[in-house]
Formats: structure tokens, C-alpha cells, sequence
């Protein structure tokens, strides 16, 4: 049998203390995702509900078939910055009329949705996905434009929006526009690119130059409606496919375009799916508080995977990363899970077959992160941890099949590269509350800086300042310990999302199915030159 069989023990105080410090950044984490969910504040919402108007995640449950989840993404986006968290959009994946879609919904109770520089990233990110996954991508469109104070920002690499629907059209992708009010500048051209055109009366306003604009440059007095209101688009321009009589009608609409798009999944449905065998609840207690007392993560995996089953690959070498086979949710999954922290030259060498083999039979990776890097040291030198580090990170690169990772604990350094971190491309990366990430850790980042510095003042034979050490290692060392932390990464889009460990085998089922939408196949062979 290769069914794990759990040695987690919920009753020691170990358990119970990693427990509660989770549930206390699960708390935090709550905080943050309600200042997202308040979108402007209440002023701004009683406005808008004063006009009529559905709210951007009101508009996205109507679309959705009933009763089916919505993998929110980027959540955070913005956090720790000058903008609104969340960053005046929401982006995610939910099913419509029995398709998977990528959604997009501006949320015009910040700054009239608005775009910011976080609201491109996010945006830009929306459409990677949906062009890796092959998602047809839905955007509820209701914008002033760019938020125009960060133009500078905005608007040279926001072109890429447009190129990005063009792409998705041109890839046979369809791409959808339900405009509910402003769409405006360069906004006009959401609607412009999209496939199918849906737009509501007395409230979508679409034109490249507004009655202002047109006054200055032009001299004409014109109105909204006839510069750009729906009827008029439906009716003399041709822009408009549909008109909505209002929200929920256009909804409806949006609703009938997707169920004759005739798009199918690039896969066939996945083999049934058998929970694991322990508690999900007990995810809480596996990561410890410190990251640096390790923890196994076959307990993770046992209550990730389907019936807690999990055959090893070459479990007693290199045996600081466990690999191996599994299902979730009926998909077949390889994992890497880091183990002990530290990866060696054996892990990496063990790592680099494992996803060969992967490629060799067409199975998406998943890796799950909680590693310092990879060893140093004159031994580990002379003994070719460069070399051996590179084919893990090459065979990474050049891997073919899908690739998810989940941030447990710490991924630092080249280890965040050698365990698919985001520079690396994965279809999906989502990270628990108990993840941290940077260079390294704050303690061996601030003593590297202390140890130059002495050196420094060595050389020139000039005392040294331990005050001053003292004071710039603390500084140093809580910069990096609030850089490194999910909250903070996931505001920069570094992820997509922070998720609650409980939540963590839903979401990748979710992914998984996402993923399954387009082709794949893995490398048989492009892989780059591995230093043997």
C-alpha cells in the first residue's frame, strides 16, 4: 500500500502553537481580504447602488452557473501601496454555462475603476492565464480609463492590453465584453477587440474622446448617447452585438454568448476522486511558527491528495525532497515537496530526473515550497552543488507539462528558482500565510551586510562601529523579514493569491481543471545542457 500514514499528533502543544499562530495570520489575512471586498468604502458603494448599479462581484456571481465556486485572483494586489487593496478590479476563474472562463470586473467604487499600475499587472496577469490555459475571457467593463496622476505608469506598457485580446482572438480564445457604463479612451477599446460586444442602455458609454474632449479638440457639441451610448453602438456604429435593456439582462446575454461558443476542454474529464484520508483541519498545525524547525511534508501531501495516496520516488536519496506520484481531484499530479529545507547535490539531481520522467508522461507538477536554498560550504562547492543546482533549475526551465507551486514555509534563494518560483512561469503559484520569500533569510541577509562592512573597515584600518552594527543589522533584518512576508509579495503580484492551508486542495483542483482546458504535452527532449 502507499497510502501515507500520518505520525502528526493534534494533541502536543508543538501542534496546538503552530495551530494558533496560523489562525492568527489567517485573521490578518481576513482583514486585508475585506478591504478588497469594501472596494471604495461605503460612500462610493451607497452611490453606486443609488444609481442603480450591481457591484463588480454582484455582476460576476449572476454570471456564474449557479451554485459553482469562483477561484479569485490577486486578491491582494496593491497591498502596502499607495492604491486601494485590491487594486480596483477583480480577476478570476469561474464556470459559465458549463465552461471554465477567465473574468475580469472593474469595480467602479474606486476611483470610477479607474486603472492603476497594480490594476495593469493584474489585468496583464488575468490574460496570461487565460492564454496558457486556453480560458475564454469574460471582462465586465464599467472604467474611466487610467487613473490619470499615474499616466507615467500606465500608459506606455498598458498597450499591452489590447495586444493581449488580439492574442487571445488570434488563438482561437474567445474573448467577451459586457459594458455597464464608462469605457472610455482607451478603454473603448476592451469592447473594440473582444469577439462579442455586449452593451446596456442608458449606461454603457463608449468613445475614444468624451463631449469634453470632442469641445476641445474638434468644436463639436455632442451628448454621451449619441457620442457613444449603447443604442447608438447597436443601432449606427456596429460595435455593440447586444443590447441589454439593463444588468441582469445583459448578464443573461453574456450567459448565451458563452453557451454557443462551442469551446471544449483540451482534455478528457478527470477519473473519480477519492478525499484523503485525514482532516484538512490539521493542515493548520503542520507548519511550525519558526521556519526553521522543519516539518515533513508528506503530511501536507496526505491531506492533499486522492485517498492520502503517494508512491515515493527514490525516497531514501536525496531525501531532504520527497517526490512522487498522485492524483487530486481524479488529475494525476508529480510533487516535489522540499523536506528538510536545504537542497544538496543529491535533491537536485533527484529533482532533475523526477521532472524528466514527468515530461516523459505528459503529468503536471506541483511543487510544494519550504526550502532555505541550496547548501554552501567548501564541501558542497568542491562536491558540484552549482552544477547540480543548475540541472534542477534547467530542467525546470525547459520542463513542458504544467506546473503549480504552493508556498508552505520558506523558499529562499535559487531554491525559489529550482522549485518553480514565479520568474519560472507556473500556471498557477499561490502561497499559505506561513510562507516567506527573498535573497534569504533576515538573520544571514543582515550578518552578510555586518561582515562586509567589518571587512571594509578593516582594509582601511578604521575602527568599527558595533553601535552602529548593532543598529543597522535590526534595521536590516526587519526590512527584509516584512519584504519577505505573503501579504507583502502578493500585493506585488508575486503570487496569486494567499489561500487558507484548508482551502489548498479545492484550489488546486480548481487550477488543475483550469489547466486541463488546453493542450499540453511534455519535453521529450530540449532540455538544456546538463553539467554532469
Amino acid at each position: 500500500m502507499t497510502v501515507i500514514e500520518t505520525t502528526l499528533d493534534t494533541n502536543t502543544p508543538d501542534f496546538r502553537a503552530n495551530r494558533d499562530a496560523m489562525l492568527a495570520r489567517l485573521t490578518d489575512l481576513e482583514a486585508e481580504h475585506a478591504k478588497a471586498l469594501a472596494g471604495g468604502g461605503e460612500k462610493y458603494v451607497a452611490r453606486h447602488r443609488k444609481r442603480g448599479k450591481l457591484l463588480a462581484r454582484e455582476r460576476i456571481e449572476l454570471l456564474l452557473d449557479p451554485d459553482t465556486p469562483f477561484l479569485e485572483l490577486s486578491p491582494l494586489a496593491a497591498w502596502g501601496s499607495d492604491y486601494a487593496v485590491g487594486a480596483s478590479l477583480v480577476t478570476g476563474i469561474g464556470v459559465v454555462e458549463g465552461v471554465e472562463c477567465l473574468i475580469t470586473a472593474n469595480d467602479p467604487t474606486v476611483r470610477g475603476g479607474a486603472s492603476n499600475p497594480w490594476s495593469l499587472k493584474k489585468a496583464l496577469r488575468a490574460d496570461d492565464i487565460a492564454l496558457a490555459n486556453r480560458l475564454p475571457c469574460i471582462s465586465l467593463v464599467e472604467s474611466g480609463g487610467a487613473d490619470l496622476p499615474s499616466q507615467k505608469e500606465i500608459f506606455i506598457p498598458g498597450g499591452a492590453i489590447f495586444r493581449d485580446l488580439t492574442r487571445l482572438s488570434a488563438a482561437g480564445i474567445p474573448t467577451v465584453a459586457v459594458v455597464f457604463g464608462n469605457s472610455t479612451a482607451g478603454g473603448a477599446y476592451i469592447p473594440g477587440m473582444s469577439d462579442h460586444v455586449i452593451m446596456v442602455k442608458e449606461r454603457a458609454k463608449v468613445f475614444l474622446g468624451g463631449p469634453p474632449l470632442v469641445k476641445m479638440a474638434t468644436g463639436e457639441e455632442s451628448d454621451d448617447e449619441s457620442l457613444g451610448g449603447a443604442e447608438m453602438h447597436a443601432r449606427v456604429s456596429g460595435l455593440a452585438d447586444y443590447f441589454a435593456v439593463d444588468e441582469p439582462d445583459a448578464l443573461r446575454q453574456a450567459r448565451r454568448v458563452v453557451a454557443r461558443l462551442n469551446h471544449r476542454k483540451a482534455h478528457a474529464d478527470p477519473g473519480p476522486a477519492e478525499p484523503p484520508k485525514y482532516d484538512p483541519e490539521e493542515l493548520l498545525g503542520v507548519v511550525p511558527g519558526d521556519l526553521k524547525v522543519p516539518f515533513d511534508p508528506r503530511e501536507v501531501i496526505a491531506r492533499l491528495v486522492d485517498g492520502s495516496d503517494f508512491d515515493e520516488f527514490k525516497p531514501l536519496y536525496g531525501t531532504s525532497l520527497a517526490t512522487g506520484w498522485a492524483s487530486l481531484h481524479g488529475y494525476p499530479v508529480g510533487i516535489l515537496a522540499n523536506a528538510q529545507g536545504v537542497l544538496f547535490s543529491a535533491e537536485s539531481q533527484k529533482a532533475a530526473q523526477f521532472i524528466q520522467l514527468a515530461n516523459q508522461r505528459d503529468i503536471p507538477l506541483l511543487f510544494l515550497h519550504n526550502t532555505t536554498g541550496y547548501m554552501v560550504g567548501k564541501e558542497y562547492e568542491q562536491g558540484g552543488i552549482i552544477k547540480h543546482g543548475a540541472m534542477m533549475i534547467n530542467a525546470v526551465s525547459n520542463s513542458r507539462v504544467p506546473h503549480i507551486s504552493v508556498l508552505m514555509g520558506a523558499s529562499y534563494g535559487a531554491g525559489h528558482y529550482g522549485m518553480c518560483g514565479r520568474a519560472y512561469d507556473p500556471r498557477f503559484l499561490f502561497a499559505w500565510p506561513s510562507a516567506k520569500s527573498a535573497v534569504m533569510g533576515p538573520q544571514q541577509l543582515a550578518g552578510v551586510l555586518s561582515i562586509v562592512a567589518r571587512q571594509s573597515a578593516a582594509a582601511k584600518g578604521l575602527p568599527y562601529d558595533e553601535e552602529g552594527d548593532a543598529a543597522l543589522r535590526a534595521m536590516v533584518e526587519q526590512q527584509i523579514e516584512s519584504e519577505s512576508l505573503p501579504m507583502f509579495l502578493s500585493g506585488r503580484l508575486y503570487d496569486d493569491g494567499v489561500i487558507d492551508p484548508r482551502d489548498t486542495r479545492t484550489v488546486l483542483g480548481l487550477a488543475l481543471s483550469a489547466i486541463h482546458t488546453a493542450p499540453y504535452e511534455g519535453a521529450r527532449g530540449g532540455f538544456g545542457v546538463f553539467r554532469m
